[in-house]
């Protein structure tokens, strides 16, 4: 008898284990990953930066046996993007998806490419990030001992969402309170067209449109639909008045520890994926329209000429061309249309 209670506890306890996910005792155990990489971003689990990021990680622990393991977490889960970038220099952290307004706090350079208004289109967007204002960028996060993947990831074109009206001309912006990211060149470029921009992370932009403490935000259009802020925002207007990007960022220690044939497989993979993803935001572009437009966002178009000519008046391109330099300024002049 006592010997069928002994057969029937050990059962019990096998079957629990098996339910738990743990492994039995005639069961091998999986070998532990030798190096363990986590990385934080601040979008939703839907979006395609999450999406790609997740294919790379599947393509980098199968190319390296399982020696190398990326564990993502999505939607400021690890904190906001400035509590990231934070840790990654401190080492708690080894990888964030950095936006490049974020990381401009610590390596101003980094928003060079966030002029308003410099870019047209993707096609200029891309010459000059996979060209000489991305390794220029680069070189910059170099010096604050940082390393950094080589291909910038797709954060879209920004476009002002609202409440109360549309945007249609820089004086809809006359004090018109607006969340903005915590960069000197969000703050400035939205006080040079009138309106009164507060600096926030990107968690707290739902709670303040929801609590009316801002009255609009800007952001692509992919952020607009996978952030739902058109339970928020009636009005949606195409201004695209900045381009943004994610860099990759790593913790410099963590990252010399890693094999360099390992290096090469995760950069790799990392880089494909960053071109996937902006195959991805550029195919969502209208659909993207007319999904938030199905949601009962209202759309409008704008002109960027008036916007640059009161940009201009106002002494925001000049406040800029001398804070980056001439030599730096030149750099992005080289390929954008709307930057002299």
């Amino acid at each position: 008898m006592q010997d069928t209670m002994i057969k029937r506890r050990r059962l019990l306890q096998a079957c629990g284990a098996a339910a738990l996910g743990a492994p039995l005792l005639n069961r091998p155990a999986r070998a532990a990953a030798q190096h363990v990489f986590k990385i934080g971003h601040d979008v939703a689990g839907n979006h395609p930066m999450h999406l790609r990021l997740q294919e790379a990680a599947d393509r980098i622990a199968k190319e390296t046996q399982g020696r190398f393991e990326l564990r993502i977490f999505p939607n400021n889960q690890l904190g906001g993007d400035s509590d990231m970038l934070a840790q990654v220099r401190s080492g708690s952290l080894e990888m964030a998806m950095s936006p490049d307004v974020v990381l401009s706090t610590l390596v101003p350079m980094a928003s060079i490419s966030g002029v308003g208004f410099a870019f047209a289109e993707y096609g200029d967007v891309w010459k000059a990030m996979d060209g000489d204002l991305g390794a220029l960028v680069r070189k910059h996060i170099a010096k604050v001992n940082l390393q950094v993947m080589d291909r910038i990831w797709d954060n879209g074109f920004r476009q002002v969402t609202s409440t109360g009206k549309p945007i249609t001309r820089p004086a809809d912006l006359h004090g018109m309170k607006i969340r903005v990211p915590s960069s000197q060149m969000w703050i400035s470029m939205f006080k040079a067209l009138g309106a009164a921009p507060t600096a926030m992370n990107s968690s707290e932009i739902y709670p303040s449109l929801q609590t009316r403490v801002v009255e609009g935000q800007e952001n692509p259009l992919i952020n607009i639909f996978t952030q739902k802020y058109y339970e928020v925002q009636k009005y949606c207007s195409l201004t695209n008045h900045m381009w943004g990007g994610f860099w990759v960022v790593m913790n410099s220690r963590a990252w010399s520890a890693v094999p360099k044939d390992i290096q090469e497989i995760v950069s790799r993979h990392i880089n494909q994926s960053a071109m996937d993803q902006r195959t991805d935001i550029a195919k969502m572009g209208t659909s993207l329209q007319d999904t938030l437009t199905g949601k009962g966002m209202v759309f409008n178009s704008t002109a960027p000429t008036a916007f640059r000519e009161a940009l201009a008046k106002a002494g925001y391109y000049n406040e800029w061309k001398k804070k980056f330099g001439d030599e730096n300024w030149a750099v992005l002049a080289r390929y954008s249309s709307g930057v002299a």
